[in-house]
This record gives structure tokens, sequence and C-alpha cells, in this order.
């Protein structure tokens, strides 16, 4: 059984296993992502129930960019989808809707749709969802290194870097799940996860729901988080 009173504050999850999944059952990639909605559903509604902060979900990287045109547009379709058939669900849980990553880049339908959808839900203060979208850890150290080059602070230091990323309020992930049984972090919060717990599940992402949630979480207490200190 998990502990209430020792949930993680901010959770972070790549996504990962679309394609697998649509493989094992002889469909094509697209149907995987199609699947992978419900995954994201059930992943945002328990985590609001939990009375998660934060819960950002890596949903396209920079490197994204290599995949097929078409795998590109259906994901941007299915994107556009997914904040209108959300947006309803978000208020009636009282979330709160961001994004982080190199926005200005994608579709300007695209960027129209997520700055409408967090501008309607700005004012929820229970869970706060964050979209990582055309993001890439090296990316946002780069665009942070660029504003603090533009207008300098008195001190560069591990405080004063942070300031700079894509969104400033986001914390350290306390945990951070990694779908499909993948040992690696793919480049997402290469600066934030310093310190962060680490629960790889063999779960294919569009199989995972509550229970899988839930699992991690108790992992997750189960340790002892040190912080390179000893206790």
């Amino acid at each position: 059984m998990y502990k209430k009173n020792e949930m993680p504050s901010h959770i972070a999850i790549i996504m990962d296993g679309n394609g697998r999944w649509a493989k094992k059952k002889n469909l094509p990639r697209i149907e995987g992502h199609k699947a992978a909605i419900e995954a994201v559903r059930s992943t945002v509604e328990a985590s609001a129930k939990l009375k998660i902060k934060y819960l950002s979900l890596f949903a396209f990287s920079t490197e994204n960019w290599k995949r097929p045109k078409e795998e590109i547009t259906a994901l941007m379709e299915l994107l556009k989808i997914y904040l209108d058939k959300e947006l309803e669900t978000m208020i009636k849980n009282n979330i709160s809707f961001n994004y982080i990553g190199r926005i200005e880049e994608l579709d300007k339908e695209v960027q129209k749709k997520l700055g409408y959808t967090k501008e309607i839900t700005k004012n929820n203060d229970g869970l706060k969802l964050y979209l990582a979208l055309n993001y890439s850890g090296r990316a946002e150290i780069i665009d942070a290194i660029k504003k603090i080059l533009k207008k300098p602070p008195k001190k560069i230091d591990e405080n004063a870097i942070p300031k700079y990323f894509y969104d400033p309020l986001l914390p350290e992930p306390d945990l951070l799940i990694r779908t499909s049984g993948e040992m690696r972090i793919s480049n997402f919060f290469l600066w934030q996860i310093a310190y962060t717990e680490i629960y790889v599940t063999p779960v294919l992402w569009p199989d995972f729901r509550e229970k899988d949630l839930l699992e991690a979480i108790k992992d997750y207490q189960r340790r002892e988080r040190r912080f390179g200190g000893i206790f």
C-alpha cells in the first residue's frame, strides 16, 4: 500500500513503447499513438486524484523530427484532438495545463491550442500538468545559456541557471518513470534529474494505467533519498 503522506511532489514520465505496442498487434505505428491517449488520460486523472502537484510527460522530443513526415503530422493531429477533448476534464479535475520546449517551432495551430488550453486552465490550483514538446534536455540548457549571455546575472551558480529554463517554476522531479523497459533517459530533464529516483517498467506506454503508476510510487516510497549525503 502506498503512503499518502510520502507522495512524490513531481513525477516525470518518458512515455515509450507506442510503436512496439502496435507492432505486437500487427497494427500501423499510428495506432500505438492513438492508444497512448488513454494512458495519458488515466495517468493524469490518477495523478490529480492522488494529489500529485506536478506531472511532466515527455510527448515529443527535438529528435522526433527525424521520424517520417506522415507520423509527425499524425502526432500533431492527435495532440490537437487531445487538447480539445480533455479541456473539460482538466477543468473538472482542477488541473492547470502547461508546456515546455521550443514551442515556437511547432505548427501555428498547435501553438494556438496549447496557448488557449493554458490560458483557460491557468487559475486551477490542483495538479500542474506539463507536456514536453519539441523538447530536449540539451536544448533547454543551450537556450538557458543563450539567455544568460544576453543578460548575465551577478552570480552564476547551480541556483541561478534553472531560472533561465523554459519554466523556472517547475521543480526538479522526485520520480522519473520510463515505460517499455528501456534503460536510458533519452535527453529528458538532463539538469533536473541529478538526484531524481528512476523507475523503469516493462509495461508499454499504451498499456500504462493507474495501477502501474501506483507501483512506481510504492517503489519510490521504499527508497532512501540521500542527495549525496549519509543518513
